[in-house]
């Protein structure tokens, strides 16, 4: 029976303090009216950027029996939502995970995270390059940021973008993997704008949504954005008004916490900005 509340299992690290992962994504789909169910593929006591010492509980091991657990269960999901994945292992587990629970055809996003600034994350090896791009096969959309889209594609990054003619070509590129929709975030088009570019498969259509930059790096942005963009989705909006809502309540967020002057350490204000989620504004 399908559920009367669309569902999500997002398959995401939980960092406790910091605004990012989970912490942002349940809150944001909740107030979408979206019943989230989290796979958490870590805890940490806060998110890695701008800490020390931190703690943290590896759940690797786990992943696999609860998720056959659900399945046992005969439980089913709108949905399947995965974000950042700290090893090889747990690249093959979400791919297992994505072939179990496909067949009520479920909305597939997977968000590549891998680095930021033309730089890989820490614990991206190249073999973990090579596994992304075979998970991104599985996905109905992904959401690389512009260094990620760079590295899935093995192109050069470029600090600032004067000609956006490529851009199209990477995304038809990008899609060529399999996905049926493309969204580019971040991509520094001009010094005080950010552009986000998407791409339809099916009607062979370019969208193009753009923000001013702000001079503030924030975790969770990124978890934030393709949450709204995958809740508007859901909830039954066309990839371009899905796209505008996102940038639309990302820069709030942004603009909010900036005027606040909190450490960007912290992540956005977040809690200051869901009424407008709530709203259905």
């Amino acid at each position: 029976m399908k559920p009367i509340v669309p569902r999500i299992a997002a398959v995401h690290d939980m960092s406790c303090f910091g605004r990012c992962s989970l912490s942002v994504i349940m809150p944001v789909l909740s107030c979408m009216g979206l019943q989230v169910c989290p796979l958490p593929t870590a805890i940490f006591s806060t998110h890695l950027g701008g800490f020390t010492d931190i703690a943290y509980c590896d759940l690797t091991q786990r992943l696999e029996d609860f998720f056959n657990h659900w399945h046992q269960e005969k439980i089913t999901f709108d949905c399947l939502y995965s974000g950042f994945l700290a090893s090889e292992q747990q690249i093959e587990i979400v791919s297992h995970f994505i072939d179990k629970f496909s067949g009520n055809l479920p909305l597939v996003l997977v968000d590549p995270v891998m680095g930021d600034e033309g730089k890989l994350y820490s614990v991206y090896t190249a073999t973990m390059q090579v596994q992304m791009k075979k998970l991104i096969c599985k996905a109905d959309i992904i959401t690389p940021n512009f260094t990620e889209a760079g590295f899935l594609l093995g192109e050069q990054y470029q600090a600032a973008v004067e000609h956006k003619d490529f851009l199209k070509e990477w995304l038809i590129r990008l899609a060529g993997f399999g996905p049926s929709m493309v969204v580019i975030t971040g991509i520094p088009v001009a010094e005080n704008t950010l552009l986000n570019m998407g791409y339809e498969k099916s009607s062979g259509c370019f969208f193009e949504v753009a923000s001013d930059y702000v001079p503030a790096n924030y975790p969770g942005t990124g978890d934030i954005f393709a949450s709204v963009l995958i809740g508007a989705l859901l909830q039954g909006k066309r990839l371009p008004a899905a796209m505008q809502q996102a940038a639309e309540f990302v820069a709030l967020c942004v603009q909010t916490t900036f005027a606040a002057r909190t450490p960007p350490r912290e992540g956005v204000l977040l809690e200051l900005a869901l009424f407008s989620l709530c709203k259905g504004e």
